[in-house]
């Protein structure tokens, strides 16, 4: 049966790595949405909470309930329910049309747009946000914002720092004229957390930190960040074993030819699970050395082993390059039937 074995000791790796660039572990808030971009969502909600981990995020209410025996905050992305389930849950508010759906009592951060232009209200309507939210007698908990470009060599990442530190400006004369507490503040991704020097300088209180946790950064090579570890490997079971003879095809379209007798077998994965389709115009090779032959059917491949469990990758980051995509997308396909287990 195909499963994918979580690295218990790469993560708490990755886990220290992160605390240290945040200054300490309560300035980490580890990022499971999209069932923990492939790799299990109570998984690994469990081993960041033994490892001291005690913010989280996810996109829904329903994977907050998920993992809130594990957490003692939990901030929801991108929910459209907006259902206060818990007073560990913080409910993002995205527009100011979200704020008249926001159920009384509700712990929420308000995003603010400092130029992704994709989610937030503007600085200009922080007031007009702060004032709707206290007309729905929510509790203002949190602001923040998000990188556009942190994974890229250019001005925008500092561009966006300023226009946030306007932001902070506003939200505390807001908070002062109002009589409010000041509410935390966050701002850093992955990238954006390994780009600053010095955490402190940004004044948030907390980083929102993905893809980092499961071991890779999507950047720019110019950037010299920490090596982190690969969480994942991805491991398949044999079905079927055969002699391809010298000239026979394999698989849809008969793609791949046998220069020689070979041992072919077939394995219990494809891209009905969510491992890709590959680019024929590339070969794939395992990390023990054997190849994926042909086309990538919907429910199995064939590689030239007959070996009874195949691990097809241990990190991720070929593959992306194959598919010419990043690292998220190929974790994040991985269907979330295919059994995980920790190592």
């Amino acid at each position: 049966m195909a499963k994918i074995l979580i690295n218990k000791d790469n993560l708490f790796y990755n886990l220290e790595v992160i605390s240290k660039k945040a200054t300490n572990k309560d300035k980490v808030a580890v990022v499971l949405k999209d069932n923990a971009y492939g790799h299990g969502l109570v998984e690994i909600a469990k081993l960041s909470s033994e490892f001291g981990i005690k913010k989280a995020v996810v996109q829904t209410i329903e994977d907050a309930i998920k993992i809130e025996q594990f957490f003692s905050y939990i901030l929801v992305l991108a929910d459209s329910t907006f259902h206060n389930y818990s007073h560990t849950f913080h409910i993002a508010i995205n527009s100011l049309e979200d704020i008249a759906k926001v159920p009384q009592n509700a712990n929420v951060h308000l995003k603010i747009d400092t130029g992704m232009h994709r989610n937030g209200v503007s600085i200009d309507e922080i007031e007009v946000a702060f004032l709707g939210l206290l007309k729905q007698k929510a509790t203002i908990t949190g602001v923040f914002t998000h990188h556009r470009g942190a994974d890229t060599l250019s001005t925008d990442f500092f561009w966006q720092n300023s226009n946030f530190f306007k932001a902070k400006a506003k939200v505390k004369e807001v908070c002062e004229k109002l009589f409010l507490p000041i509410p935390s503040f966050h701002s850093c991704n992955s990238n954006a957390l390994f780009r600053v020097n010095n955490f402190d300088s940004l004044g948030d209180d907390f980083a929102r930190v993905g893809i980092a946790t499961y071991g890779y950064f999507d950047c720019d090579e110019v950037f010299d960040f920490a090596k982190l570890k690969p969480v994942m490997s991805l491991w398949a079971s044999k079905m079927a074993s055969r002699t391809l003879k010298k000239d026979q095809s394999v698989g849809y379209g008969g793609t791949f030819r046998a220069s020689e007798d070979m041992i072919v077998s077939t394995y219990d994965i494809g891209y009905g699970d969510g491992f890709l389709r590959l680019n024929e115009n590339h070969s794939y090779t395992t990390p023990k050395g054997f190849q994926v032959l042909g086309r990538v059917s919907m429910d199995n491949l064939t590689i030239n082993s007959d070996d009874e469990d195949v691990c097809l990758f241990e990190d991720v980051t070929n593959l992306a390059k194959i598919h010419n995509t990043i690292t998220y997308e190929i974790t994040c396909s991985l269907k979330e039937s295919i059994k995980r287990e920790i190592i």
